[in-house]
């Protein structure tokens, strides 16, 4: 985790550049693919994921080392053609995880995040999950095994394939002739994040194109039909804690209201959207119109505006210093750190949803932050980074006063109604 860590530590501010390269291309070009508090939702979201990982959150049901020790035919040395052969059964296994997230109600919950937003930009490829807490994607490696590619091979290469779906989240870039019988593109993709119906769980594969036309799931990007961009049943939130559980929450009511006790299994490992009869019929789901052009887009005057920024801004320099710092920090001190940076994320991000709760979360989160860093374990932080000491409790004393600012002005607007 440490070599992870340091790897995001660059990796992160990287993504930020070109975020913000694509922005200023989309200005000047007069092409305009990002919105202001979509932007700030996804890169909270890819805070959420970067913590989870680091932090080890999830539950291996089976390893890759665990395959290999008990299916490998063979024992090879790391080399160029087994890097090469590794990376092609990454992607393999990545298509078939991918297929199956979006195939079965369970499954689509730990992936319904990425597909959340309704822009189409890099900002949205870091919307990644943080509700794949149980782990069994090796499974799918099973060819990798049986060539016995070591596990280090495999280790090296997740993280690099998953960076490498980054840059085709774009409008900016059409069709790239031959490169579409190979590669992912971004043509591609776009269609894989629109809901118009011929475009539904299409290109699947996350480098080589080649498993979507093997596999019957290819869909080429068509000129007559615009991809409309998000789930059809839109989750309309900015707090990206939130949608990662909201399919399961909705997964959970329908089984509680079920009336047949094998509907309330089914439901779980069902085709994805599925629901019982009697739930669909009591309480409606009416999916989104792809010809409906109306976004979620609550209006934000200049100070929520300035109040998001801040908190983004001071989080993600929280997070830097996670990262930075991580190999030198305890694990006690890494956990209640990383629920200090949740809490964070989910606080604000409520705020922006201006839900009524909020304001009062805000102040509770403002007041345990500095009661935090006045507990025993955090007793380096104010010998060995003062500096940080100082930001730390400036952030968490002007959240508290931004809670009972907007705890105000919300109860103005209870009277203004």
């Amino acid at each position: 985790m440490n070599t992870y860590a340091a790897v995001l530590l660059w990796a992160i501010p990287a993504f930020f550049v070109l975020v913000l390269i694509e922005i200023a291309y989309g200005h000047f070009t007069k092409n305009q693919t990002y919105t202001f508090m979509d932007t700030l939702a996804s890169l909270s979201s890819g805070m959420t994921n970067v913590i989870k990982d680091v932090l080890g959150l999830a539950f291996i049901l089976i390893s890759y080392p665990f395959i290999l020790k008990h299916l490998g035919l063979f024992t090879l040395e790391s080399s160029i053609p087994v890097y090469v052969a590794a990376f092609i059964c990454i992607d393999f296994a990545s298509y078939w995880v991918h297929r199956l997230n979006h195939k079965v109600n369970i499954f689509w919950n730990q992936h319904v995040i990425h597909h959340s937003s309704e822009e189409f930009n890099l900002a949205c490829a870091l919307r990644q999950s943080i509700s794949n807490l149980i782990g069994f994607g090796a499974i799918f490696l099973i060819p990798a095994a049986l060539l016995g590619v070591p596990a280090k091979v495999i280790m090296t290469l997740a993280p690099l394939h998953l960076f490498a779906q980054f840059w085709y989240h774009t409008q900016h870039i059409g069709k790239l002739g031959f490169l579409e019988y190979i590669l992912v593109t971004p043509s591609q993709h776009r269609v894989h994040h629109a809901i118009n119906s011929i475009y539904i769980d299409k290109n699947l594969a996350a480098i080589f194109c080649v498993w979507d036309r093997l596999f019957g799931t290819f869909q080429e990007e068509l000129d007559s039909e615009p991809p409309v961009y998000g789930t059809l049943k839109a989750s309309k939130s900015w707090n990206p804690i939130w949608i990662n559980f909201q399919h399961f929450w909705q997964l959970t009511q329908d089984a509680w209201y079920a009336k047949k006790g094998i509907d309330k299994l089914k439901i779980w490992f069902m085709p994805t959207g599925w629901r019982p009869a009697d739930v669909e019929e009591r309480f409606p789901i009416l999916p989104r119109p792809v010809e409906q052009t109306t976004k979620y887009t609550p209006h934000y005057t200049l100070q929520w505006k300035i109040i998001a920024l801040f908190h983004f801004v001071s989080l993600t320099l929280l997070l830097l210093f996670f990262l930075g710092n991580f190999s030198e920090l305890t694990t006690v001190f890494r956990l209640n750190f990383g629920i200090v940076l949740f809490c964070s994320i989910f606080g604000f991000t409520g705020l922006m949803d201006f839900h009524r709760w909020a304001p009062t979360v805000e102040i509770v989160r403002g007041l345990f932050g500095i009661l935090f860093i006045f507990l025993p374990q955090c007793e380096f932080i104010h010998s060995q980074y003062p500096l940080f000491y100082a930001g730390y409790i400036t952030y968490f004393v002007a959240t508290t006063l931004i809670g009972l600012w907007s705890r105000t002005k919300a109860i103005n607007r209870s009277l203004a109604l």
